[in-house]
């Protein structure tokens, strides 16, 4: 039996506690040293770890689960409070990345529905490295942290509508696809989870709670986690928010705090380093030199657009200027949705594969930046804080 998985695990356990813990005593949030090990250990240096199914699909696993435990420790008041911040920061995050995405593709000359597209790739936004800087910073409650949440949330529907309409009208692969069955699909998402989350799972819960088999609490939560993601990718919207949705859900239970205290150390000491070094494998170099003008270019307006796209919509709706610009930094990652938009994209021929591997790294660069950036805005936030209290 080829146990080199095995090895792999073991070199991504070792690489990234190292690396976190490097990162943690140079200031910087631990998440940071864990995303350069997967640099490290990937293709584009030491290349003694490959992106392997096994690896993607472990991956996977850690992103539910590290949004799952996100959802848990959501506070559902603040985020009702906030939902018209995140609704603003959310479309901020978008028209701003889309025209700035759209105006840099044309400049290097690329064709009006390939830059349309590209557009659309600078809109996307993944959480997850967020989360885990927010959650080291104890921020991840926070009126800022749940304003980031609920924003993703939102900007992954607008994302997913407007992917769909442009491969209607501008896709090549031939595929067809209805808006008004799209919008429907996930308002019928969002209305068969809220009712799920209100009627099934506290029922489910205390079903498992009775089970004579050791840790049945803790399974139940798995599983309404990764059936609510199943469902959420069924219905043609992101995993991660179906994971987030229902541990939202068995916030407002019993069994809170249980699921969460048995989760979390399999979750970080397992899972979510693989995720973590799985975003850093699909860095490499080769054949980019030729291209590093634009990869330069990109990286600016990907991380400047979104960053002051969530901003403007954060100030708009009341927050000051420091925690608006947190809330903007909370939101540059464009992460695996990122890759998964421009995967769907090359299929349908709304993407040239010429700038598959500068869109992937740029896709990095924004990951890399979002934690020691939140570092800096929520550190600033606090000195305030302590000077308006003296």
């Amino acid at each position: 039996m080829d146990f080199i998985f095995i090895l792999h695990l073991v070199l991504i356990l070792i690489f990234t506690k190292i690396a976190g813990h490097l990162s943690v005593k140079l200031g910087q949030p631990s998440v940071l040293g864990e995303l350069i090990a997967g640099v490290i250990l990937g293709p584009a240096i030491l290349g003694w770890v490959q992106q392997t199914s096994f690896i993607h699909e472990f991956s996977e696993i850690g992103v539910l689960v590290l949004m799952f435990i996100a959802g848990l420790e959501t506070d559902l008041d603040q985020l009702r409070q906030n939902w018209k911040a995140a609704l603003a920061v959310a479309v901020g995050g978008v028209i701003l990345p889309f025209f700035g995405g759209y105006g840099a593709a044309l400049s290097f000359g690329m064709e009006n529905h390939h830059a349309l597209f590209f557009g659309l790739l600078f809109c996307a936004t993944s959480v997850s490295i967020s989360v885990q800087t927010l959650k080291e910073m104890n921020q991840l409650s926070s009126k800022e942290g749940t304003t980031i949440l609920g924003a993703a949330v939102v900007d992954d529907i607008l994302v997913v509508i407007l992917l769909a309409i442009m491969m209607s009208v501008l896709g090549t692969s031939g595929e067809s696809v209805s808006i008004g069955s799209l919008i429907g699909k996930k308002v019928l998402f969002f209305g068969v989870i809220i009712a799920a989350s209100i009627w099934v799972v506290p029922i489910v819960m205390k079903w498992f709670a009775k089970l004579k088999v050791t840790e049945t609490v803790i399974s139940g939560g798995i599983i309404i986690a990764l059936a609510f993601s199943y469902f959420a990718e069924w219905m043609g919207i992101a995993g991660i928010i179906g994971a987030f949705a229902a541990g939202i859900a068995i916030s407002q239970t019993e069994f809170k705090h249980t699921v969460e205290s048995k989760l979390e150390p399999i979750a970080y000491s397992l899972f979510v380093p693989v995720f973590f070094v799985s975003i850093g494998l699909n860095v490499d170099f080769e054949g980019v030199g030729s291209q590093i003008g634009f990869i330069i270019v990109i990286s600016v307006v990907g991380i400047l657009t979104k960053l002051l796209g969530g901003a403007l919509g954060a100030r708009l709706t009341g927050f000051n200027g420091r925690s608006s610009f947190s809330i903007g930094a909370g939101m540059i990652s464009r992460g695996e949705v990122a890759l998964i938009i421009a995967g769907t994209g090359l299929a349908a021929g709304l993407l040239d594969p010429e700038y598959y591997t500068s869109l992937i790294i740029m896709v990095i660069v924004t990951t890399l930046v979002t934690p020691p950036l939140l570092k800096i805005m929520f550190s600033n936030k606090k000195e305030v804080k302590l000077e308006n209290n003296r």
